[in-house]
C-alpha cells in the first residue's frame, strides 16, 4: 500500500510521520486490497483545544475511496479515531463482498 502524508499549516515531525505510517499500514490485515492511503494532517486554530485534524482516504478497488475526518487535542488520538471509523467501512465493505 502506498501512503501519502500532508501536513497543513505546520511541519510534521519524523516522530509523527512513523506513527501514521505504522497505523495506517496496519490496515492491511482487515482488507488486502488497499491501493492507497492518503493523510492529510491540519492544524486548524493552534491556540484552541480539539485543533487538530486528521483526514484518511483509502483507495480500494471496485468503489471510489473510504474516507474519515477526524479532530483531537492530539494528531495521535485523530489518527486513531479516523483509522477506527476507516476499519469500521472496511468491514462493512467486506461483508457486502460476500
Amino acid at each position: 500500500m502506498n501512503i501519502k502524508i500532508n501536513d497543513v499549516h505546520f511541519t510534521a515531525d519524523q516522530r509523527l510521520v512513523e506513527f501514521v505510517n505504522k497505523k495506517v499500514s496496519k490496515l492491511d490485515t482487515y482488507f488486502d486490497g488497499i491501493i492507497s492511503a492518503e493523510v492529510i494532517l491540519k492544524v486548524i486554530k493552534p491556540e484552541s483545544t480539539n485543533n487538530k485534524e486528521v483526514e484518511l482516504k483509502l483507495s480500494i478497488p471496485a468503489a471510489d475511496y473510504l474516507f474519515a475526518k477526524k479532530q483531537a487535542d492530539t494528531f495521535e488520538e485523530a489518527t486513531n479515531l479516523s483509522i477506527e471509523a476507516v476499519r469500521r467501512q472496511l468491514q462493512k465493505y467486506k461483508e457486502k463482498l460476500k
